[in-house]
């Protein structure tokens, strides 16, 4: 195996993948990344068993020449060292030659770097996925569709399909739900040429969530969605990333969300996330992490004590119609939902004092987040 290629290619190449690389683990090839090289181009591979992220980097794009070949071939490399060394090589050509017996020799410029890979037919294999069925959304609104969603998830094991987001799609509407028993987010879209697709019990980890959310957020392209055999592969012409999925019935949300409301509240995003945010100044420190919110005509009223800093009470202008109310929650909560919120105005539907209220964008039901309210004794 021997090559010549661009730096800046490699770098973005390795980031991507190190992402899935394991860093403890009882297989110790999955702590090394996978190098392929063939007449097409190179292929690198990361897996930590839950994730697996494989990159192609093709000889040639476009007009510009990425790769020269003089020996294809394949070798295991040591993951975090390799991932350090390529993004701190001077120049802007690296050298790669991998002997007989799985040493490896990077070279740039004048730094040289001699390293022990192993043998990549010890190297897993990709997971397989035995179906054509498959849907494509655009990389823009599958990073927004998983930021609106994945911060709800559950950090409990115990209740390990709260872990994490269910994907569901029907008619050609796909909703993602994450619910940690507490708070709930959830987030709608229509995805054309997705009629005849159907998921329903797809449970996709929060952790391999937000990892997708890193790989994709560069992109500006169509991916392709496939799922079977107990894994989830998101796909372009360049990046493949499984996903094993979390086995389990995820729970029947749409019971807890109210269908009628008594106080209904249209305000500015951008206020109350500042009015929450000064409100944590005095509440951060507390072990009661609560916000009071009195409701009544033309306004809301923020009120956060702590019994060892102080107390903190602030009036913002809002549009309120139905009954004044009073009613506290955690308001770490509240800030996630409102700061995953792309619009100017939110609108805020209360049932009572002890019943969960929604938060949504004004005129957008197509996202929902649900928070259940805390019981004070004040």
């Amino acid at each position: 195996m021997k090559f010549r290629i661009n730096k800046t290619v490699l770098t973005d190449a390795v980031s991507q993948v190190s992402k899935a690389v394991s860093q403890k683990t009882t297989v110790p090839i999955l702590t090394g990344i996978k190098a392929v090289l063939d007449e097409q181009g190179l292929y690198l591979t990361g897996s930590n068993s839950d994730i697996t992220i494989q990159v192609f980097v093709p000889i040639q794009d476009k007009d510009q020449k990425q790769i020269i070949v003089e020996k294809t071939g394949s070798i295991v490399l040591p993951g975090r060292v390799f991932s350090d060394i390529i993004r701190k090589l001077p120049g802007n050509r690296v050298e790669w030659e991998v002997s007989e017996t799985n040493q490896i020799i990077i070279c740039s410029e004048q730094a040289r770097f001699e390293l022990i890979g192993l043998d990549a037919d010890e190297y897993p294999s990709l997971p397989h996925i035995s179906t054509h069925q498959s849907f494509r959304i655009h990389t823009n609104l599958l990073h927004t569709m998983i930021r609106q969603t994945h911060f709800a998830v559950s950090a409990d094991e115990a209740k390990m399909v709260l872990t994490g987001v269910l994907w569901q799609l029907s008619s050609g509407k796909l909703t993602f739900t994450a619910t940690d028993g507490h708070r709930l987010a959830k987030r709608e879209a229509q995805i054309e040429g997705a009629n005849d697709f159907t998921l329903t019990n797809i449970i996709v980890p929060g952790k391999s969530m937000s990892e997708l959310a890193k790989t994709i957020q560069d992109l500006e392209e169509q991916v392709d969605i496939q799922v079977a055999d107990n894994q989830l592969l998101v796909k372009t012409d360049r990046i493949q990333f499984y996903t094993r999925l979390i086995e389990g019935k995820y729970p029947e949300t749409s019971d807890f969300i109210p269908k009628d409301w008594k106080t209904e509240v249209v305000g500015s995003t951008r206020e109350l996330i500042q009015s929450i945010d000064r409100a944590l100044l005095i509440n951060r420190a507390s072990h009661d992490h609560v916000v009071k919110w009195t409701i009544k005509e033309g306004n809301i009223e923020i009120t956060s004590v702590s019994q060892e800093i102080g107390k903190v009470t602030e009036q913002i202008h809002t549009q309120v119609d139905g009954s004044p109310m009073e009613i506290s929650f955690n308001p770490r909560y509240m800030m996630e939902a409102l700061r995953s919120i792309d619009r100017e105005e939110v609108l805020i539907q209360f049932k009572g004092t002890m019943a969960p209220f929604t938060i949504q964008p004004k005129e957008y039901p197509d996202t929902l987040y649900l928070i259940l309210p805390i019981r004070t004794h004040s």
